[in-house]
């Protein structure tokens, strides 16, 4: 029977015991089959290169509007005028769990086509993995729904960081949807967490909290110093090859040096960990940040204040100057400072600090200091002005400013007119 699928049409539709099947007036290859006991569900229908009849399942009335029945139906027919059959994809998709499709499928995919491809597999695949078992057919709604609630309950995450995990998992689906993998993104409609405003209050340093942070880094320098004399001592008794005297070097580790530059430079971590030495130009006091470790993709210059630029000489003076700025024990790349760091915090009483935290401190002091959101954008490597408004609040002076420039016009308000200016209100009433 032909029928215009629509909503009303469809609630409309009561179960008699019987199978029914609706034309789409629209869309004719695009079927309603309602069971016996009332389940509705959409499908296709086309020919394969056998010529065979297909009927292809693109979801129930409650996954899909009829609008969104038709997208899929078209986007199915257009698969199959390029040769490529939907349904015999669906089934190769049955046998892909969520794991499987991330690691051999999607990841590969990732790497290639963004720089920070290996990092958003690696928390694919963290954050998701009570769900990595699944097929891909079976990450319903309701599952991820479940998912959420728990993630929520048991990690205390913050909605945003929720609603960031899920998004990049669409992409991934979307992408599985566009190459036949999946025949439907089960979080197409999938609505996001609301965030609240303290959610989004940046973090930085109080004075006392900077005070302290630094308090503790120069006690744990000392500590390493101290260890790396007693060390020394024990090998002088034994004829033994000693360490470099770390009482000649300006810094003990790598930390402290990397907490000074990122305090004073607002760069993320992983351009802190991908900064070299050519990068640094002493003489014109300037950092750049090369495209391929930022994360705009673009090239960025930071002007280095005298604090940064004499940790950076200082630092090189007892390292080298070549290759990266800092490397860890084996001369590669830092992975991360987690554990020295969060050390370094417990040792001064600072809570709810990351890491990243710092960038937030370097924007919030430039910004209280009076610069503009514009120049503040460039030296973050902002895309765009939308996310340095966020420490707009940091800067009431300026909001203060343009309020008192209508000060005079209020207070002429609250003042009754003199004769003069009544005489001039009746003759432009005259007039």
């Amino acid at each position: 029977m032909k029928k215009r699928l629509t909503q009303k049409f469809i609630d409309s539709i009561k179960p008699n015991g019987k199978r029914q099947e609706y034309y789409d007036k629209e869309l004719t290859n695009l079927r309603l089959r309602v069971g016996p006991t009332g389940h509705k569900a959409y499908y296709a229908m086309y020919r394969n290169a056998e010529g065979r009849k297909v009927r292809y399942s693109l979801g129930t009335t409650d996954e899909l509007t009829p609008k969104q029945a038709r997208t899929a139906a078209r986007n199915c027919f257009a698969k199959v005028q390029l040769g490529e059959d939907p349904a015999k994809a669906k089934k190769q998709a049955k046998a892909y769990n969520l794991g499987a499709f991330l690691e051999d499928v999607y990841g590969p995919r990732l790497k290639e086509r963004c720089k920070t491809g290996d990092a958003m597999l690696k928390r694919l695949l963290s954050t998701f993995k009570p769900l990595l078992g699944k097929r891909l057919v079976e990450l319903t709604p309701w599952v991820l729904e479940q998912w959420r609630r728990t993630k929520r309950r048991k990690s205390k995450c913050k909605a945003r960081t929720v609603n960031r995990d899920l998004a990049y998992l669409k992409t991934a689906l979307n992408w599985a949807v566009a190459n036949g993998i999946l025949e439907f993104n089960p979080l197409a409609n999938f609505k996001r967490l609301p965030e609240r405003d303290s959610e989004d209050k940046e973090r930085y340093l109080s004075e006392e909290e900077e005070r302290r942070l630094f308090r503790a880094l120069y006690a744990r320098e000392e500590k390493i110093r101290l260890r790396r004399d007693t060390g020394n001592a024990w090998r002088r008794e034994r004829g033994r090859k000693e360490k470099p005297d770390l009482r000649k070097a300006r810094f003990a580790d790598h930390l402290l040096p990397m907490v000074i530059v990122s305090l004073n430079t607002g760069l993320r971590r992983g351009e802190l960990f991908s900064l070299k030495w050519e990068d640094i130009d002493f003489e014109k006091r300037l950092l750049t940040v090369r495209a391929a470790s930022a994360k705009s993709g673009k090239v960025r210059h930071i002007p280095l204040t005298a604090g940064p630029l004499q940790a950076l000489k200082d630092w090189q003076a007892q390292t080298s100057a070549e290759g990266l700025v800092f490397k860890n024990a084996d001369g590669k790349r830092f992975d991360n400072v987690n554990t020295s760091w969060e050390r370094v915090l417990e040792a001064a009483k600072i809570e709810n600090f990351r890491w990243h935290d710092m960038r937030h401190d370097f924007a919030s002091k430039l910004v209280m200091s009076g610069e503009k959101l514009q120049a503040v954008q460039k030296l973050l490597g902002h895309s765009s002005i939308v996310m340095t408004e966020r420490y707009a609040h940091l800067a009431p002076d300026d909001m203060r400013n343009a309020i008192l420039a209508l000060e005079e016009r209020g207070l002429k308000a609250l003042q009754e007119p003199g004769e003069s200016n009544i005489v001039e209100i009746e003759q432009n009433k005259s007039a």
